[in-house]
């Protein structure tokens, strides 16, 4: 009799301590997974913030966009440092950024000749196509010469290469509307564009502190 009541008092002693074990051994195996899966996912980890706080930085500063270069053949002639570089153009206005660069040498002194400085300076946001040296060469130098005297003429050919919005090169292909009234026609993608089919960009995508400029080939008429 006292064999079969101690026999019982172990079964019930048994039956009352196992739930707890197996309730504290699903603790203890919840912890590590919960563990691993926090490690191998870096949640909950300094690192994990760390890279997390990093994309978000690259993706407001651009930095991170390889889109964002300019690109093109002639951009290689453009100064690694100082005011007329990458760099320094996009720390100024359009008009005073483009006097800093040499290859625009001839625009800029038909921008002063129009009276144009402060306008385009002052815009908030624009694309100029900008003519280089060469292709203001191209033009017979009676015509030229004419035309940088005749200040309307001359408005006109040059707000004829801007547009009154910053492009981004995927937007560039279409039409759009000049300062001057009428529009130009810009096709191609890529790094490949040509405007009105008869100027190719050689230099595109180069930031100012107002405007997006694309360097081209030949002055465009209206």
């Amino acid at each position: 009799m006292n064999t079969r009541i101690r026999r019982t008092a172990v079964a019930v002693a048994t039956a009352a301590i196992l739930p707890f074990s197996l309730a504290a051994c699903s603790s203890d195996n919840g912890d590590d997974d919960n563990g691993s899966e926090a490690a191998e996912t870096g949640q909950g980890t300094d690192e994990g913030t760390e890279d997390t706080d990093t994309e978000d930085m690259d993706d407001m500063d651009g930095s991170g966009d390889a889109e964002a270069a300019p690109f093109g053949a002639a951009c290689s002639g453009v100064p690694t440092d100082g005011p007329g570089s990458f760099e320094g153009m996009a720390q100024d206005p359009v008009a005073t950024a483009a006097s800093n660069n040499e290859d625009l040498a001839t625009l800029v002194t038909a921008v002063d000749a129009a009276g144009l400085v402060d306008t385009l300076n002052d815009a908030d946001a624009l694309t100029v196509f900008a003519p280089v040296n060469d292709a203001f060469a191209e033009i017979p130098e009676e015509d030229l010469n004419a035309l940088l005297e005749d200040q309307d003429a001359l408005t006109d050919v040059l707000t004829y290469h801007v547009v009154g919005e910053r492009l981004a090169p995927e937007d560039l292909d279409g039409t759009h509307d000049t300062l001057q009234g009428e529009t130009l026609t810009v096709a191609g993608s890529g790094e490949d564009f040509t405007v009105n089919d008869n100027a190719t960009v050689v230099c595109g995508n180069v930031q100012t502190a107002n405007a997006t400029v694309y360097i081209i080939d030949s002055v465009l008429m209206p």
